[in-house]
């Protein structure tokens, strides 16, 4: 036998998902882009040579994906849809709620994410992006007295402000994926915990600690903040023996 190249077997294919990656391919390149139309159910069983069956499966994989829209008694096509990190955030969580990926992964990354953010934006961002964190700011201070769900709104304007002048679309999605997915998991904990307004009044405090180094144009200093606060905010949802990877991303200013 052959010391080279190892195989594993194969196993079948659904014809469906034939038809799901032809469609993905075409959405890819950009010969299907967002607002047009599939061919109708009909005409697509003609195209692919497939049942109706196969066809209405590959369409209902499709939709769950979110890569298309279909509407009930509408006589054309299935919609193509704009991409949104929806699914990602769903995935993401999933893993984490599988013990896939650890809540300390997910945590590091996105004080990774959000000190490259922090960074960036303190370089780059222009005059109006930084009305619109202190906007962020102003509201996330008024929204103490109403509620956790008020103030998690205002938090998040803020970091999608701060990814924004960042000029990096792909940290804007991934910042968006990771912040959903672990507030997903913990914001019930927040909302319900005895110190909410104490936790509320320290993220407050954070964030302008964060706006004003960004104001600074201080990229490094806005970076290293952003990465403490998150890993204050977040610890204490990570147990002790797993905090290696988050400590690591500190450890810098306390050298």
């Amino acid at each position: 036998m052959s010391d080279g190249a190892q195989f594993r077997q194969v196993s079948p294919v659904r014809l469906y998902q034939r038809i799901v990656e032809q469609i993905e391919q075409a959405i890819a390149r950009g010969d299907l882009k967002p607002g047009q139309r599939l061919p109708s159910e009909r005409e697509l069983v003609t195209q692919f040579g497939a049942s109706r069956p196969t066809v209405r499966e590959a369409l209902r994989v499709l939709e769950s994906n979110g890569l298309v829209r279909s509407r009930p008694g509408d006589p054309n096509g299935p919609e193509i849809l704009p991409f949104t990190p929806a699914g990602l955030v769903k995935e993401m969580t999933r893993l984490v709620q599988f013990d896939s990926m650890s809540m300390a992964a997910l945590i590091s990354f996105r004080m990774i994410l959000d000190g490259s953010a922090s960074l960036l934006a303190a370089r780059l961002r222009s005059e109006e992006e930084l009305a619109s964190m202190e906007q962020a700011i102003a509201v996330m201070s008024d929204a103490i007295e109403v509620g956790y769900e008020e103030f998690s709104k205002a938090d998040v304007a803020f970091h999608e402000v701060v990814a924004l002048a960042s000029r990096n679309s792909l940290i804007e999605v991934c910042n968006q994926v990771v912040r959903g997915a672990v507030l997903s998991l913990i914001s019930d904990k927040v909302a319900h915990a005895l110190n909410s307004t104490a936790l509320m009044r320290e993220s407050l405090h954070h964030h302008q600690e964060v706006l004003e180094a960004i104001r600074l144009g201080d990229g490094l200093a806005a970076a290293r903040i952003s990465r403490r606060n998150l890993y204050d905010y977040y610890a204490g949802y990570v147990p002790e023996d797993e905090r290696g990877p988050l400590l690591a991303l500190v450890d810098d200013e306390e050298a």
